[in-house]
């Protein structure tokens, strides 16, 4: 199964005309209800004012003094008629669904290319209408201002463009200014003539045409006057063109909906009708003042005529005539060029997948116009008109048989289909009863089937599109019409955005693309020439051809009609129609009343069309191949797309197998962190206890030397622990990108030191040499983080002592350029060739056959690695000639001039200078409590316990603590919210947070944190005595002080001064847990019952102010020692 294609939704971008729908007017797509906002009769009015052209009173004119007044009248009466009828269900269907003609034609048996034909046809007519009164005003404007002709075309085309640029806005203005004044010019010449002589009315009447042989109506004659009027039949087409922009019909304006449908749409021709008859009777008046047949014909020379009965003075008739004709000719041709720009941008949209925008073709329309104008070949449309007329009568016909029958018939979809993606190029049943009708009129106005059909030939086309439209659609069941169902939208208000242009429209105007996998609006669905209709099942036009072709004609060898020849016959043919048109209005411009000349024309033009046919055989052949090209290159590259989307699917398919897996690994990961996060807390809880008790064993002076050097052992042995977690932690957190890198100030010679003095030590205990050397001038201080680098260096010379049996371990450092090299090289076993790179990874291990196992963890050189890499660094191995290995690590350390930091002391810390700290601990472990008691009071600190974070809070109602020392998890409150809520109730003092959550280590985990720094467990005592020298500003005493007072030499009270035995008990017990608010409940009592002296009760509440609570203690037993 091939894969489903799909094409890269490259994103459309129209020029500003086509996206400003102010100028574009929806020129190919429907009428979005959002933008119809003008009231019914705005839109009425504005339709109304197309039909104030002057042609009609030329035509009107024409069939008089050609055919008389009575086969005129008949004409009128019938073709009008018909005209109305046709027209209604065409308004009705372009109003309902906001459709110009185009569109309707598309969906009411047409197809999407069949529809292209009629778009050429009402191209056509719209610039020839245009050519035509452009004429009449340019002849108007020489009356007026003697305005040669050729610059009076310009001028009359010209001027319409900026009024049809911005469509129908300007449009309905232009109607609506103008509709009154127009109206009064247009019926007030006829009230004065009727006024003046109502002979006239007689005289015209009785007129009896040129070819009329006797007064009444012939057959014949009727027929020709008919062929004149059904020339109008396409001027619908202009009317639903702005009839489209009709609000929607409710049950509020149902009869203002209709009555402005009908006056604005069919009724048309009933002012239409009567303009004609005035032409009618104008061009009898104005032959009776005395003018020629020919120049009376002219609606100039009729109006000023005609405005001559209004007033006496002939220039101001002239004048008045001349605005009229200028004023109608600009209403009507302003619709003639705005319904020509829309004809043309539906059919070259097709045709070339293009569309510059509505504009383009708006000066394209008159630029038509304009040439036919300057050529002179406008003067041979009358001779045409009826030819057209054939055309353009059974295209109407056609389309209103399938409106009036095969949609109530069923045979045809209720609704009007215009959108590409659902339409088939080709519907059988217009464009067949279109082209059927077309040759059966055609052949009868040719007088093949005699002179009557002759006459006739233009309902004979009428009435057998009307009657081949339903035969059709009943033989083909209506199967051609929709070649996929529409997508239905449940909201039909609500509006999508396009794939392709990413622009929002109506859902009436959008439908599913499969190419682009998504919405589509009909704009962009109309000019795509990418997808080759990939969304429709149905055959190609071409594949349609043969296969009618072997239907009926089953023993001819269709192989040999092949796609090419095809395309090649449809080109010439219509190459050739083409030619053979324009040379045809050619002849009749320049024909003469001399046979012998017309017959060199004759000879001459048929060579001419010869040699075009040659040219466009080879033009079209040209263009075939290179067509043909281009679809073998789309074939080829849809192929090659297809084996790319199908692998694609396979990487797809590969890619969410992996992903599972990922997903796998990482949960697994994720797992592993969870439970390296639960057992460092479980262990560096305890662990935290061991640690301690062994640090305070190792400073007991008094202790024994065998049991320091036990507590030495258990502590060492602690922190190995402490380190095996550390590094499990690492490079969880490195694999993780949580681990973050500190920037401090680094005393690099001062670290140098006590990495060498320690490991010289290492060394000396295994008869190893231990050499360093520093290679190049090194700064004081430079940034960096002092523990990550510390680390690395541990790792790489612990790792060579431990692989070294004899010889020596060199150490070395070189600066240049801020970047730091350090060399640790050994004289050991070394490490196998293929195993260097190995050696880097977590828990792996170097163990070369007979030699002994070393101790290890196996993350060491793992950490280093990743350390040295997210340092900014590298780190590299090799082997040494003579044995051994060295390790080599470049850092990026930059120099510090500006620091006076002072290097760290290691000193014995026996006490602080100043006043006395108290520090309050808040955990719920009770042992953590009494080790941070046990490690901070002989240094002299007041410690005093909250067992969670609500006995903290109650407690700071009475004591004020100069640091709190806060347990991360507790039950209830954590100790990140009792930071925050310590902030809020008006604490500054520092807030440490001490934690044995191996996943929180930094400041950087939260945002704006309340507390200022952080410890981790098991605490270190150097560690916490440093954080409490940054927060509390404490000077360290080194030195134990001589004039420490004992606790027999201290002030006595005497004993009748002192509380009671029991209460001195109570005292006692409630200083041992740090309870101060029942210590100053106490204090109170004594002084309201005078339990005690006034000086005692003074120095008890200093202590408790203090948190002075082993003074408090101290005091009280000696008192009872001396009592006992």
């Amino acid at each position: 199964m091939s894969a489903k294609q799909k094409i890269f939704g490259v994103g459309r971008r129209y020029n500003q005309w086509v996206n400003n729908q102010t100028l574009e007017d929806y020129a190919l797509r429907f009428t979005a209800k959002g933008s119809r906002k003008w009231s019914i009769a705005r839109v009425a009015n504005t339709t109304t004012g197309a039909i104030s052209f002057l042609a009609l009173e030329a035509i009107g004119a024409a069939m008089t003094i050609n055919y008389g007044f009575d086969n005129a009248l008949a004409a009128v009466l019938v073709v009008g008629t018909l005209i109305f009828i046709m027209g209604l269900p065409i308004c009705y269907y372009a109003a309902r669904y906001g459709v110009d003609i185009d569109l309707l034609t598309r969906g009411a048996g047409f197809g999407y290319l069949g529809s292209t034909i009629t778009s050429l046809i009402y191209a056509s007519f719209t610039f020839i209408f245009f050519a035509l009164e452009a004429v009449i005003m340019a002849k108007a404007l020489e009356l007026l201002f003697g305005l040669p002709l050729s610059i009076g075309y310009i001028v009359s085309s010209v001027i319409i463009i900026p009024i049809v640029f911005y469509g129908i806005t300007f449009v309905s203005r232009l109607q609506l200014w103008t509709q009154p004044f127009w109206f009064v010019l247009q019926l007030l010449p006829i009230i004065f003539i009727l006024r003046n002589d109502t002979n006239l009315l007689s005289d015209w009447q009785h007129y009896q045409g040129a070819k009329q042989e006797g007064a009444g109506t012939t057959l014949l004659l009727f027929g020709a006057a008919a062929s004149v009027m059904f020339a109008l039949v396409a001027q619908i087409g202009e009317q639903v063109d702005f009839l489209r922009f009709l609000p929607e019909k409710t049950a509020q304006n149902r009869l203002s909906w209709w009555t402005g449908l009908i006056l604005a749409g069919p009724g048309w021709i009933i002012i239409g009708g009567v303009k004609i008859l005035i032409g009618s009777f104008l061009v009898v008046v104005a032959m009776g003042q005395g003018f020629p047949a020919v120049d009376a014909a002219d609606p100039t020379v009729m109006y000023t005529v005609a405005f001559g009965f209004v007033t006496e003075n002939a220039d101001l008739a002239l004048v008045i005539a001349g605005v009229f004709v200028v004023l109608s000719q600009l209403k009507i041709n302003v619709t003639n060029a705005y319904a020509g720009s829309i004809a043309w941008s539906n059919f070259f949209s097709r045709l070339t997948h293009n569309h510059p925008g509505r504009v383009v073709w708006l000066v394209f329309n008159v630029a038509i116009a304009l040439l036919l104008m300057e050529l002179g070949i406008y003067q041979a449309f009358e001779s045409m008109l009826s030819v057209y007329a054939v055309v353009a009568v059974s295209w109407v016909g056609a389309l209103v048989a399938d409106l009036l029958i095969n949609k109530p018939l069923g045979l045809s979809p209720p609704h009007i289909e215009f959108k590409r993606a659902h339409l088939y190029d080709i519907n059988p049943v217009g464009v067949g009863a279109m082209v059927s009708a077309s040759l059966l009129g055609m052949a009868a106005y040719l007088g093949l089937f005699g002179e009557y059909s002759q006459a006739l030939a233009h309902f004979i086309a009428l009435g057998s599109a009307f009657t081949i439209a339903p035969c059709i659609a009943f033989a083909t069941q209506g199967k051609y019409y929709l070649a996929r169902q529409p997508a239905i939208f449940t909201d039909r208000q609500h509006t999508l955005e396009c794939r392709v242009c990413q622009y929002q429209y109506e859902s009436d105007d959008m439908a599913i693309c499969p190419a682009y996998d998504g919405h589509i609006c009909s704009l962009c669905c109309s000019l795509d020439a990418r997808c080759q209709d990939i969304c429709k099942e149905d055959q190609k036009i071409h594949q349609r051809i043969l296969d009618g072709i072997q239907r009926f004609f089953p023993k001819l060898p269709v192989e040999y009609f092949n796609l090419r020849l095809i395309r090649s016959l449809g080109l010439i043919v219509a190459i050739s129609a083409v030619a053979a048109v324009l040379l045809t209005l050619v002849y009749a411009n320049i024909k003469t009343n001399d046979d012998a000349v017309n017959a060199l024309l004759q000879k001459t033009l048929w060579n001419v069309f010869s040699i075009l046919i040659i040219i466009g055989g080879i033009i079209s052949w040209l263009f075939v191949l290179t067509r043909e090209s281009q679809i073998l290159a789309q074939d080829e590259s849809r192929r090659q797309t297809r084996l790319l989307i199908s692998e694609i699917d396979a990487h797809q398919k590969t890619d969410s197998q992996l992903q599972v897996a990922k997903e796998q690994a990482e949960a697994a990961n994720n797992a592993k962190s969870r439970y390296l996060t639960g057992i460092s807390h479980e262990l560096r809880s305890p662990l935290n206890t061991i640690l301690g008790y062994a640090q305070l064993m190792e400073l007991e002076e008094q202790a024994p030397t065998p049991v320091r050097e036990q507590a030495s052992v258990i502590r060492r042995s602690g922190e190995h622990l402490a380190d095996l977690i550390e590094g499990l932690l690492d490079i969880s957190k490195i694999e993780a990108g949580q681990l973050d890198i500190q920037r401090d100030h680094i005393r690099i010679k001062v670290l140098m030191n006590q990495l060498v003095n320690m490991f010289r030590l290492q060394a000396a205990d295994r008869n190893l040499g231990f050499t360093y050397s520093c290679l190049s001038k090194m700064p004081e201080v430079v940034r960096g983080d002092e523990k990550r680098l510390r680390q690395i260096l541990i790792n790489l010379l612990s790792n060579a002592i431990k692989f070294t049996d004899t010889g020596t371990v060199k150490l070395s450092l070189s600066y240049r350029n801020q970047v730091a090299v350090f060399k640790v090289i050994d004289t050991g076993i070394g490490i196998p060739e293929e195993e260097l790179q190995r050696i880097f990874k977590p828990f792996e291990r170097v163990r070369r056959p007979g030699s002994p196992a070393v101790p290890g963890t196996g993350l060491g050189l793992a950490i280093t690695r990743l350390l040295a890499d997210i340092m900014g660094g590298d780190i590299v191995v090799k082997n040494n000639e003579g044995g051994g290995v060295t390790f080599t690590v470049w850092l990026m350390l930059s120099p510090v001039y500006d620091t006076v930091s002072k290097a760290p002391t290691s000193k014995q810390i026996y006490g602080y200078s100043g006043e006395r700290k108290s520090i309050m601990v808040v955990d719920d472990d009770p042992t953590h409590r009494g080790l941070v008691g046990d490690l901070l009071t002989p240094l002299g600190f007041n410690i005093v316990e909250a067992r969670d974070a609500e006995d903290c809070l109650a407690m700071t109602d009475t004591f004020k603590p100069d640091l709190f020392l806060v347990d991360r998890l507790m039950p209830g409150m954590d100790g990140s919210t009792l930071a925050k809520r310590l902030r809020e109730i008006g604490f500054t003092v520092p807030i440490v947070i001490v934690s044995a959550n191996a996943s929180e280590d930094t400041l950087n985990q939260e945002n704006n944190p309340a507390y200022d720094d952080y410890l981790a467990k098991p605490i270190r005592l150097d560690g916490l005595l440093e954080r409490l020298a940054v927060h509390m500003n404490i000077t360290w005493e080194h030195h134990p002080k001589s004039n420490e007072v004992s606790v027999k030499q201290r002030k006595r009270f005497p004993l009748k001064e002192l509380p009671s035995p029991e209460i001195c008990r109570h005292i006692i017990n409630y200083a041992e847990i740090g309870y101060l608010q029942k210590l100053a409940a106490i204090a109170e009592d004594l002084k309201l019952s005078s339990g005690a002296s006034t000086h005692f009760i003074e120095q008890f509440e200093r202590h408790i102010r203090a948190v002075q609570l082993n003074q408090i203690i101290d005091l009280l037993k000696v008192k009872a020692e001396e009592n006992e």
